[in-house]
């Protein structure tokens, strides 16, 4: 298990020297195993990094405290920096209106970049494995995603990195029990009220015996080739970008109209999609129909005419340019 940690690290550069990662553990099989194999490359300086633990308390199950009980008594037999924090996940969620998967999501990775900067360090670790990037995949085409949503979880994504994304569920939960490690278990994980869980606990199972048992495997070589063929656009659109560039910074992207209705529709959308990206930092509740809106809106080449996609957003068309306007 370590060795192929190892090769995957190497394969995808995911830890270099002189690296300080924040490793998120939430004392679960995935993670646990991910900062005991992650201490043991770090100590055998086959790598040579550093670690700090993060560890969020959401404040939902009875167990929480025990587990995080759990991963500081561990940080502290392997005299690993150990920081914490407990956050109402469910008051959070009913206060912005907003989903408990999500919001728990949300002060996740708010707090790891909290220690991120408390601590220095440069990368997060994250602990998603090769069945996670498959159920992802099965959530975004059921979600109607384009090709990007095919490419699951990656194995590196700016400063996040996932270096058991080539193990599979199952080697984690035997390399646990080979090292005795007796992760928490999330009980949460078996109700089926969630979405992912269904896929988990009904979806795959189903697909594995009626269809396809290796189905994860088989979902993560279609991941690895909608990567390839998902860069060569993508370039394709930041060099298109570039030429339709005539102003940007923080509150506003201007770009030339005429070039943008040149071009075809799939990088057009494309590069609506990476403009939102490059001004607001993603592209959330930026759907399928507000792009075909946007694209309609600049080939009618109306003038004063503007959208609001979302409240962060208005996008303008007036003097032969597109103005995509900042409202944060």
């Amino acid at each position: 298990m370590e060795k192929k940690v190892l090769e995957t690290i190497k394969k995808y550069n995911l830890i270099e020297d002189g690296d300080k990662l924040v490793v998120a553990v939430s004392g679960g099989p995935d993670s646990i195993t991910m900062l005991d194999i992650l201490n043991e490359i770090k100590n055998e300086k086959i790598i040579d990094f550093e670690i700090s633990v993060a560890h969020i308390n959401h404040m939902i199950r009875e167990e929480a405290k025990s587990d995080e009980l759990y991963v500081k008594n561990y940080c502290e037999e392997k005299n690993i920096d150990f920081y914490s924090k407990s956050i109402d996940v469910l008051k959070l969620a009913n206060n912005n209106k907003t989903g408990t998967e999500e919001m728990g999501r949300i002060v996740r990775y708010k707090f790891f970049d909290e220690v991120l900067e408390k601590t220095g360090s440069n990368k997060v670790s994250i602990a998603h494995n090769k069945n996670d990037k498959a159920e992802t995949m099965i959530m975004n085409i059921l979600r109607g995603s384009g090709i990007s949503g095919l490419k699951g979880i990656e194995p590196k994504r700016g400063k996040y990195i996932r270096p058991l994304i080539e193990c599979e569920r199952y080697e984690i939960e035997n390399y646990c029990k080979e090292k005795n490690l007796n992760p928490r278990i999330d009980k949460t994980n078996f109700d089926n009220t969630y979405t992912r869980n269904k896929i988990r606990n009904i979806v795959i199972p189903y697909i594995k015996q009626e269809f396809n048992p290796n189905i994860i495997n088989t979902l993560s070589r279609l991941s690895e080739l909608v990567v390839e063929e998902d860069d060569y656009i993508e370039n394709k659109v930041k060099k298109a970008y570039e030429t339709l560039l005539i102003k940007e910074d923080k509150k506003e992207i201007i770009l030339d109209l005429k070039k943008f209705n040149e071009e075809e529709k799939v990088i057009k959308s494309r590069i609506v999609l990476y403009t939102i990206t490059r001004l607001l930092g993603n592209c959330q509740g930026i759907g399928k129909v507000h792009i075909e809106d946007i694209i309609k809106l600049c080939s009618n080449n109306i003038g004063n005419k503007f959208l609001t996609p979302n409240k962060n957003i208005k996008i303008l068309v007036k003097n032969h340019k597109i103005y995509f306007l900042s409202e944060i």
